[in-house]
């Protein structure tokens, strides 16, 4: 093996992930092998109706065998803004466009072995849109009060982690700001995070 091979070796290099080993020395000399799984960042939507309802997706996962009840959301693609991928997967999960879209928080999934890293948006003032759904996707909308599917989350009923963070973001930011954001878009705000 070359000087370079023995840093960072390539195994696998897939549509969505690349899963490289990387030797790494250690202050006392040692060399450590650690299993990286570069993943494509992702965007994820916490959309508001003016009802102060959020909209949900409930779609097979596969990787857990599992129907999951999750926000919008998807890959960012190469060359794309994550607002950008957070608005077009809206319109493809939901039928929906946001009028106000606004970043919520961003978070690496699983730093310890991975690079995804998500970001996610609170859309309001939603209006319905002419976007075609994914043919390959078999996606239910369902809208609920937001106090719900946090009890939903709390009962682990809802247990996909980036639908869990954005949704507990945005009850904190509702909870913690409320001179910035009305309780819901219904009471005349577009957002917890304009003030």
């Amino acid at each position: 093996m070359t000087e370079q091979d023995q840093t960072d070796r390539e195994i696998y290099a897939g549509r969505v992930v690349t899963l490289r080993l990387k030797y790494l020395r250690q202050p006392d000399g040692r060399t450590r092998l650690r299993e990286i799984v570069e993943h494509a960042p992702g965007a994820a939507v916490v959309a508001v109706d003016a009802d102060g309802q959020v909209l949900l997706v409930r779609q097979h996962r596969p990787a857990v065998g599992a129907h999951l009840l999750e926000l919008p959301a998807g890959l960012v693609d190469p060359g794309e803004q994550p607002i950008d991928s957070a608005r077009r997967e809206l319109a493809e999960e939901t039928g929906f466009l946001a009028e106000h879209l606004e970043p919520l928080v961003r978070f690496y999934t699983s730093p310890g072995f991975s690079t995804e890293l998500i970001h996610i948006f609170v859309a309001t003032d939603l209006r319905e849109s002419t976007v075609e759904h994914d043919e390959e996707e078999e996606i239910e909308l369902v809208r609920m009060p937001l106090e719900a599917a946090i009890q939903q989350v709390l009962e682990g009923e809802i247990s996909d982690a980036k639908t869990v963070a954005g949704l507990l973001a945005y009850q904190k930011c509702l909870t913690e700001y409320p001179a910035v954001a009305p309780p819901s878009p219904a009471a005349g705000g577009r957002g917890c995070l304009q003030a």
